[in-house]
């Protein structure tokens, strides 16, 4: 499947390539700042609920190379977050350090927002089998479930944010709650697996005792 990652790449990155287009084509509609970090803001969660997905995919296809998608994805997600964050921070704030200081006060999906991105920012820094080796697999996997948090926290930032149609942050909701209800299944079911050998060993190790005692 190694041949799949360039187009994956191409196909990820086409939704900022498109909207690069619609803003040299002028195409961005009446207020294009609002059209841009809505556009972001989407693929940001999109692509955390896309990352998400990936372990759950691999379980039911039996499928394990499916896991060399998850780095570039969740870099994707990061990668649409940071455009979203900075469109507001730039184009709709221009830097002002007290107007954005008032408006984190004033408006909490910002605050949502901003954890979202703060839950993000390590998980894309420690990305690299590098970092792997320098946290341990286990410290690594323990600070990646970050990601469980900034979609949370990006699903709260959507939904505070539209306040009236809250149809899609509630579906991206549902999906989060069902990736993470189908990690937890997964866990269970190793566990009551593993359980399930340990006591068949220890019931053909009573009955070898049984054997030779006889």
């Amino acid at each position: 499947m190694v041949w799949l990652k360039p187009p994956a790449f191409l196909l990820s990155l086409a939704p900022a390539l498109f909207l690069i287009w619609r803003g040299l084509h002028q195409d961005l509609g009446a207020n294009p700042v609002e059209t841009i970090t809505h556009t972001t803001g989407d693929w940001t969660i999109r692509f955390l609920l896309i990352t998400l997905s990936v372990t759950p995919l691999r379980f039911v296809t039996g499928r394990a190379e499916l896991i060399r998608f998850r780095r570039m994805l969740g870099l994707f997600a990061f990668f649409y977050g940071t455009l979203h964050l900075f469109t507001y921070l730039w184009l709709d704030q221009f830097f002002n350090i007290a107007s954005i200081g008032k408006d984190i006060v004033k408006r909490p999906f910002i605050t949502a927002g901003m954890t979202a991105f703060a839950a993000m920012a390590p998980l894309a820094a420690t990305s690299t089998v590098g970092w792997i080796r320098r946290l341990g697999g286990k410290n690594w996997q323990r600070l990646h479930r970050l990601i469980y948090v900034s979609a949370s926290a990006g699903v709260v930032h959507y939904y505070w944010l539209v306040k009236s149609d809250v149809r899609l942050p509630v579906m991206y909701g549902g999906i989060r709650a069902g990736l993470r209800l189908a990690r937890v299944t997964k866990k269970f079911d190793d566990r009551r697996a593993a359980a399930r050998r340990t006591l068949g060993r220890s019931g053909a190790e009573v009955a070898a005792g049984r054997s030779q005692a006889g």
